[in-house]
């Protein structure tokens, strides 16, 4: 896996940052926007640094460069809202180079070295004979389509600039009364050109990724300078959860669109939709991050002295040229769901890899064969997400072939795996549905036992959860303290003879009823601050003075209120000091701010699509339907963002880069997409979804009842919120 750009790719990002920075500061934004949108100094700097011969050909006089080059490019073209056609000029000297190299030699000359600009009609003429093309007011030429007829069409000189919403230089242009000249015809041609179309979307995905994160981090600035009520309006939520939201979903825009690029070029299949849904995602995003933004700024957002005004207009003028953008999303519909066949570009070298490796797959069949081996259709009946779908055979098997902790060091019944295949692992536990609730809770911790527990805890504990013959549950939560678990009133009080007393009462300890252990926090120094005085346990669930109240919820799911009146457990199952639990919590909690919903999205959409294939609208199936197509297209899309996320949260974890609460991005996105397609897909296919019948109805069911539990488990939205705001965006800490 790999998410670095090369070293060329890294230098040239460095280069057109310095660049940028300069000719396109917001003076230099703002003087163009008060002419004609367009700077053409700036212009004329690109072209010597060569921004324009990128994606020409090398045997036509380019640097024969990739898209993920011209990405590049364009992050900080959208950082910067640089005053010109960028996409649109890099598109058409491909054509004009791959087309007439020889014939318009001059032209491509000029426009190589940005002495000129050439841009591109994104519609058919035939179909569409007057449009707005972007540059088209400063342009000399336009690549259009005709049929099967690719144009270069000259523009007469004189004023074609008209007042638009962020002052660009788009214009409205009569393409079939300007002269024209063939440079292509036929297949390869419309081919060629189609392509560039598609290309197209993928720069302009790109440039709305780096505009949206500038919006977004001007607007978090400003959080931490202007005060309120005597804070820095950061402070909050109200104003930092919005953010952390968006910052979110501007990373996934961004990666979701390398891996459309990614997959373009492995061939895969549904790499045409890709490229229609990310153009919809990063224009969708970047309307709302920098709505969002400004309205951070109160009134000044709206004083034309702030620049967030510049991001703002820009972010709907770029992507609106082609049109409406919700189009976007129906075309990938198509794509996906009528068989749209999409001449998809040729995007050169792609050194971004989201590949887990062979040693990841290899051992993924083994414990897959091992899943086919011992879940007989009884245990497959049986299986639940929950703790419900339990077994204690199907748990002592996997132990016994190290597949509980494939991650633990072979000492403790691990495989010393990397964590790419202990992710390909996981997938599939999910790919059977089986539940990973009691492995996950007992890694959890086993892993505090190795690190802070006694030798006697060691020994007497953690030996039975390596070998598969116990389980753990949490006991952090409490009545009235919901996320707030240092808040823990359960009192533990050491008595004369070393042993504690334990007395209290927990919440949502899912598992308890089955379990063997549970981790306990408790407060043994109520005359400190709240998180000081806490210290951790092991405490046996079978030791008198516990009681075990089965809680039912909505999802089928059964967790438990714990009760503990005179538990009596040996220091020597405490972990860590006493009064030190905040280090073990810490811990702790960091384990569980991870993970995703990515494989419950992914069999989210795919139940859906079989019920739409089943269910029957006007005499046709509903799959056929185009608002069918594009609410399937939309949780597919939600999907590939949160994989995207989570993807980057596993790189960054095994090359030892700097977190930015990655973990906690992942986990809120996938779990609040989860619910957003679930709530969606059950409307759409009502009233078969109310079924809780076998089969995809009842599956749908189940997924949008176990979806509003996703946003909870680990840790509320709201708290990862607050952590991305304080550690991507820099926000101080929210209340």
């Amino acid at each position: 896996m790999n998410f670095e750009l090369s070293d060329d790719q890294r230098m040239m990002q460095e280069s057109f940052a310095r660049f940028l920075d300069e000719q396109s500061s917001s003076e230099r934004v703002r003087a163009a926007a008060e002419k004609d949108g367009f700077d053409a100094d700036m212009w004329a700097g690109l072209g010597e640094l060569g921004a324009f011969c990128l994606r020409i050909p090398e045997e036509q006089g380019g640097l024969g460069l990739g898209i993920m080059d011209a990405v590049v490019l364009m992050e900080e073209v959208g950082r910067t809202i640089a005053s010109g056609p960028v996409a649109e000029t890099l598109i058409s000297t491909r054509l004009l180079a791959c087309l007439a190299a020889e014939a318009q030699a001059e032209l491509l000359e000029q426009v190589m070295m940005g002495g000129a600009v050439a841009t591109i009609a994104l519609h058919d003429v035939a179909e569409q004979p007057v449009q707005w093309v972007a540059g088209g007011a400063v342009a000399q030429a336009v690549i259009a389509k005709k049929g099967d007829q690719v144009l270069l069409v000259t523009l007469p000189e004189g004023e074609r600039f008209e007042a638009n919403l962020a002052s660009t230089p788009i214009a409205e242009l009569n393409l079939d009364a300007a002269d024209a000249v063939v440079i292509g015809e036929g297949a390869e041609a419309v081919k060629l050109f189609d392509q560039g179309i598609e290309e197209w979307k993928l720069l302009m995905a790109a440039a709305l990724a780096g505009l949206s994160r500038r919006s977004v981090e001007m607007a978090a600035e400003y959080a931490c300078e202007r005060v309120a009520f005597d804070k820095p309006i950061g402070t909050y939520q109200a104003i930092s959860h919005p953010l952390a939201d968006l910052i979110t979903e501007v990373d996934g825009g961004k990666y979701f669109t390398w891996k459309a690029i990614h997959d373009v070029a492995k061939g895969i299949e549904d790499a045409g939709a890709q490229i229609s849904m990310a153009l919809y995602w990063n224009a969708d995003v970047a309307a709302r991050a920098v709505t969002q933004s400004l309205h951070t700024f109160g009134g000044y957002g709206l004083a034309t002295e702030y620049d967030i005004h510049l991001y703002n207009l820009r972010a709907k003028a770029w992507p609106l040229v082609w049109g409406d953008i919700n189009l976007l999303l129906e075309e990938a519909g198509r794509r996906l769901y009528a068989g749209e066949v999409v001449a998809l570009p040729e995007v050169g070298e792609v050194g971004i890899d989201f590949d887990l490796g062979d040693e990841a797959r290899a051992m993924a069949k083994e414990l897959d064969d091992l899943f086919n081996e011992i879940l007989t259709p009884e245990l497959r009946a049986k299986a639940h997400y929950s703790f419900d779908g339990f077994d204690r055979g199907v748990h002592k098997k996997l132990a016994e072939h190290n597949f509980l902790f494939p991650d633990w060091r072979e000492e403790l019944g691990g495989r010393n795996v990397e964590p790419y295949t202990k992710s390909a692992l996981s997938a599939v536990w999910e790919k059977h549905g089986w539940t990973s609730h009691p492995v996950g809770t007992s890694m959890l911790v086993g892993t505090m036992i190795d690190k802070c527990g006694t030798p006697e805890l060691k020994e007497e504990v953690l030996t039975k959860i390596v070998s598969g013959d116990a389980i753990c549950s949490l006991g952090y939560s409490e009545p009235g303290c919901g996320s707030d678990v240092f808040a823990a009133k359960t009192k533990a009080t050491q008595l004369e003879d070393g042993s504690w007393r334990i007395d209290g009462a927990k919440m949502w300890t899912s598992g308890a009823n089955i379990a063997d252990y549970v981790i306990m926090l408790t407060r043994t120094d109520p005359n400190v601050a709240k998180h000081k005085g806490l210290t951790m346990f092991i405490v046996p669930l079978n030791t008198p003075g516990i009681e075990v109240h089965p809680v039912f919820t909505f999802q089928d799911e059964r967790t438990n209120a714990t009760f503990y009146d005179g538990v009596i457990v040996p220091d020597t199952y405490r972990l860590g000091e006493v009064n030190g639990g905040l280090r073990v919590m810490a811990a702790a909690l960091e384990l569980e701010h991870g993970g995703g919903f990515m494989k419950a999205q992914h069999t989210l959409y795919k139940d859906a699509e079989e019920m739409c294939r089943e269910i029957t609208f006007a005499g046709k199936p509903l799959i056929e339907r185009a608002d069918a197509q594009k609410r399937l297209a939309r949780a597919r899309m939600n999907t590939y963002v949160a994989e995207m996320l989570g993807h980057r949260c596993l790189w960054v974890g095994v090359t030892g880069r700097e977190s930015k609460a990655y973990g906690p991005m992942t986990k809120m996105f996938s779990s609040e997409k989860f619910q957003e397609s679930a709530r969606d897909l059950l409307d759409l296919t009502a009233p078969y979804s109310l079924s809780k019948r076998h089969g995809p109805a009842g599956e749908l069911n189940l997924a949008y009842r176990h979806a509003h539990g996703t946003t909870i488990y680990g840790g509320t939205s709201e708290v990862h919120r607050s952590m991305i705001a304080e550690r991507a965006l820099g926000l101080p800490r929210t209340r």
